[in-house]
């Protein structure tokens, strides 16, 4: 009886034609997460198996739980395709465990096989019960469900399934920019957009003296963070100091968020085309700040032609707050030191802003050189291998 891992594809099974090209990346993705590890991966339609050799199964499940596209990740054994085997390893496996009820499922996509499945299942659970005194069969709440799966080349067994993260495997729908503030709500984002197919980069806007090296460094964090559910992150930080001190200036004090978020976008969306990224990603909640409201997004997304993501946008605090701590970036995200989203913030921000009197208030500033100069002197972090120095945070 071989020990495998059994990974269950889930949604990816409702792409018919494209069904390849989903369990392909799939696959590249589980390779490069288990780099490092000498194991062998069949694929095929229905199920991948990892051979998983001597290697401790508990640490690999734990990274496979972080790769996108999986449903369930199953340890499993691989036994001869015939009805004595079946029930003498079923015996087997059983009898190292402890319960005291059990039910039998049959799953036999090999269609010659001689029994159906409910026969291979009775089959089996009264060789068990013959086997294994004390124990009897409840059909509606076991304590252990065998599962038992007869393919076209050998038969498998096991008793467990845990939970994939589900979505689609990262990568497969292309590349992302994900505007990544210090805050809780954007690395939800770009987890979220990971979990559609969505590998990201991320845009950080960094506006010194008025924000510090430690928010810089927070942001660069939450993209190492967000670098296990995908590949490596380059971080793009745009110097906004001249832009964001212009528009406190010579900006009407309500509009101020209104023209800066604009100008993140301009910029955002140069940044994506230069990089090819098909769409921005932000962590935008309907009605969370005054630059959230419809309006404010209608007028903000005015300014550019590219698709805007919002995973998160029908969310409520509470439902993103549990999402970061289950991805381990809320600790991070609530550290106290300020982005430029919120130096500067006016006492009354408007929440319905005018789109012609944004573009009067525009004509007041030199925006279009300064976004010329902020783009040529970006800083590009590759994420996964910056190294922060001693007083780094984190």
């Amino acid at each position: 009886m071989e020990k495998l891992i059994m990974i269950k594809y889930g949604e990816l099974t409702t792409k018919k034609d494209n069904m390849k090209v989903f369990i392909d990346r799939l696959y590249n993705n589980i390779k490069n997460k288990l780099i490092g590890y000498d194991i062998y991966i069949i694929k095929d339609r229905l199920r991948m198996f990892i051979d998983i050799k001597d290697y401790n199964e508990a640490a690999i499940v734990e990274k496979l739980r972080e790769v996108f596209g999986i449903h369930s990740i199953v340890i499993c054994y691989k036994i001869d395709k015939d009805l004595d085997s079946i029930k003498a390893e079923a015996v087997n496996l059983l009898s190292k465990l402890t319960f005291n009820s059990f039910k039998v499922e049959t799953n036999r996509a090999d269609k010659k096989f001689p029994y159906n499945s409910v026969e291979t299942s009775r089959l089996v659970g009264a060789s068990i019960l013959k086997s294994i005194p004390n124990i009897k069969v409840d059909v509606h709440n076991p304590d252990i469900l065998l599962h038992v799966e007869i393919r076209n080349d050998y038969s498998y067994i096991y008793v467990n399934e845990i939970e994939g993260l589900g979505g689609y495997p990262t990568g497969v729908q292309g590349k992302g920019l994900l505007m990544l503030s210090g805050g809780i709500d954007s690395p939800v984002a770009g987890y979220l957009a990971n979990k559609r197919g969505i590998d990201i980069d991320c845009i950080y806007f960094d506006s010194p003296p008025h924000t510090s090296i430690d928010a810089k460094n927070k942001v660069i964090t939450l993209a190492k963070k967000l670098t296990k559910y995908g590949s490596n992150i380059n971080l793009y930080v745009v110097p906004f100091t001249e832009i964001q001190e212009s528009i406190y200036k010579n900006i009407e004090p309500t509009y101020m968020i209104t023209i800066m978020r604009r100008m993140m976008y301009r910029i955002s969306e140069r940044v994506a085309k230069n990089n090819k990224c098909k769409i921005l990603i932000n962590g935008e909640s309907i009605g969370q700040v005054a630059s959230q409201t419809l309006t404010s997004m209608y007028v903000i997304n005015n300014v550019t032609c590219m698709p805007v993501i919002r995973p998160v946008a029908c969310l409520d605090k509470l439902e993103i707050i549990d999402i970061s701590k289950k991805i381990d970036t809320y600790n991070t995200s609530i550290l106290p030191f300020d982005d430029c989203c919120t130096i500067f913030v006016p006492k009354h921000p408007v929440i319905n802003p005018n789109l012609n009197k944004c573009i009067e208030y525009e004509k007041l500033i030199n925006y279009e050189e300064m976004i010329d100069i902020a783009i040529n002197n970006i800083e590009k972090i590759s994420v996964k291998n910056y190294k922060f120095v001693d007083n780094d945070i984190l």
